[in-house]
């Protein structure tokens, strides 16, 4: 399992089946509880966040490696990568989140990865599950009740977000109560 100071939650699944659909429906009510998050969110292509005719847009193209945008409201950095690199890992996504005012990291995308995840499965798309071969995945939220006993997972509601952040509630609640116990040690 990968380590990190604050608790890790991944949300996996294939292509199309709504995991930041789901995640901009649970961000609300968890926020409205209190949470503060970061999310990483792992990207499969070649993405821009920048706006062309913006100045941050024409100091990365003339050849900014490293543009800090900075305003009252946000900061927003941008690294450019000039090699031929693998794709960035979750440990070096981590490290750049600011964990200082942070209390839970969800993580989308990144599905090989050691963490926890809750797996989505929407069974119009014909894919396969991921959980019976990753021991991680600690829930299945699913858009028709699962035709399969497991013992590894909690079965939720794909269409139920509520039931989905009460689940993240108690998995976040469960890693305070591990790691205060883990310090006391």
């Amino acid at each position: 399992m990968l380590h990190y100071p604050l608790p890790l939650l991944g949300v996996c699944a294939y292509s199309g089946t709504g995991k930041t659909t789901l995640l901009t429906r649970l961000l609300p009510l968890l926020t409205t509880k209190g949470l503060r998050i970061a999310v990483i969110k792992h990207a499969h292509h070649d993405f821009d966040i920048d706006q062309p005719g913006k100045d941050s847009y024409k100091i990365r193209e003339a050849g900014a490696e490293q543009i800090l945008i900075a305003s009252r409201q946000r900061m927003a950095l941008m690294k450019e990568f000039q090699d031929k690199r693998e794709e960035p890992s979750l440990e070096e996504c981590l490290s750049a989140i600011d964990a200082r005012n942070i209390d839970l990291v969800l993580v989308e995308g990144f599905k090989h990865e050691e963490i926890a995840k809750i797996e989505l499965h929407r069974s119009e798309l014909k894919k396969p599950f991921l959980f019976p071969d990753d021991e991680n995945i600690i829930a299945i939220a699913t858009d028709k009740p699962l035709q399969m006993k497991t013992d590894q997972c909690v079965n939720l509601d794909l269409n139920n977000p509520e039931q989905i952040a009460e689940f993240i509630i108690a998995f976040y609640q469960s890693q305070k109560t591990t790691e205060s116990q883990c310090q006391t040690q």
